[in-house]
């Protein structure tokens, strides 16, 4: 094993903002999940004792003594954000001094660097590239992803934890929420910088990155593996497993929703949770692609004329 590998890796000038990322993400989430915690105990003793409820205010915005209850902006938060703005500015001053940065030589067409690379925050898109179709993975998934964004407000019905942080009222938006970023955008930022090296092939920490390694794995469609050679068959097959997908699993998360979930359930219009299933199917879809490409060596499970999943 080579560690030495992992080190250049992870000391490369355009590498720090990857490495910074894990502590802080790892902090913030604590730091979140300690405020929430507290506010989940006070909540639970408001819903107990109404007369503590009257002292320490109304259980939709837990408050007691010795709390922060009010940020004025001026002089206070304003000269927070004065010192935090000269802060971020000393870092990266020395930050640019201490690290070269990352430019490389004009870009020359008979000599490609491997492996090529995106910029850190389209690694993600770079790394789906190898599940799905090109124009799926840079055209369809980004477009899901900034209507999901835009559409919460209107399917998001809870009116707790509005303003402070909770996990007891709001568990399945913190859930979605930390899958789709952790999940789907974090970790495929850390594999594409970490894991993939040259010819975007698989290499463990610690592995050397051989530009000469041949890796003798046989790539088949799903429907190949049951028998199926007419494309007709291919993309009917793939239809119905497709369709299997969302109804089998849309059967089982509206079960788990609606047990977990039952005010918001009863609030949710028919037109919002069929947009809220359908987003969140697509969330699920995308590691259990990546798992049957992974361990099982299934390129596509619906093959047609037009497109491939």
């Amino acid at each position: 094993m080579d560690w030495r590998q992992l080190w250049e890796i992870a000391s490369a000038p355009d590498n720090v903002p990857i490495v910074g990322l894990i502590p802080l993400l790892a902090f913030y989430i604590w730091l979140a999940w300690r405020q929430a915690h507290a506010n989940d105990q006070l909540i639970a003793q408001l819903e107990g004792d109404p007369a503590m409820a009257k002292t320490h205010h109304r259980k939709t915005w837990p408050f007691q003594p010795g709390w922060q209850k009010e940020v004025h902006v001026w002089p206070f938060l304003l000269r927070v954000e004065f010192l935090a703005a000269i802060i971020v500015t000393i870092i990266l001053m020395i930050w640019s001094i201490t690290l070269n940065a990352p430019l490389e030589e004009p870009a020359n067409p008979n000599l490609t660097m491997n492996p090529a690379k995106a910029p850190w925050y389209f690694l993600g898109l770079q790394e789906m590239l190898v599940y799905f179709d090109p124009w799926i993975a840079g055209v369809v998934m980004p477009t899901l992803i900034i209507i999901g964004l835009m559409v919460i407000p209107y399917i998001d019905t809870n009116p707790l934890g509005s303003g402070y942080y909770t996990w007891k009222q709001r568990k399945f938006a913190i859930s979605a929420f930390l899958f789709g970023f952790i999940i789907l955008w974090v970790a495929m930022i850390i594999i594409g910088t970490f894991i993939r090296g040259p010819g975007w092939q698989w290499f463990w920490p610690g592995q050397t990155w051989d530009h000469n390694r041949l890796i003798y794995e046989v790539n088949r469609d799903l429907p190949d593996v049951f028998g199926i050679a007419s494309n007709w068959g291919k993309g009917i097959f793939g239809a119905i497993i497709m369709g299997g997908f969302y109804l089998g699993g849309g059967y089982a998360v509206h079960a788990l929703f609606r047990r977990n979930n039952p005010k918001d359930y009863k609030r949710m219009s028919l037109l919002q949770y069929s947009i809220m299933m359908t987003f969140l199917l697509t969330m699920l879809g995308l590691p259990i692609k990546m798992l049957l490409r992974l361990l099982f060596h299934i390129k596509y499970v619906w093959i047609t004329p037009w497109f491939n999943v």
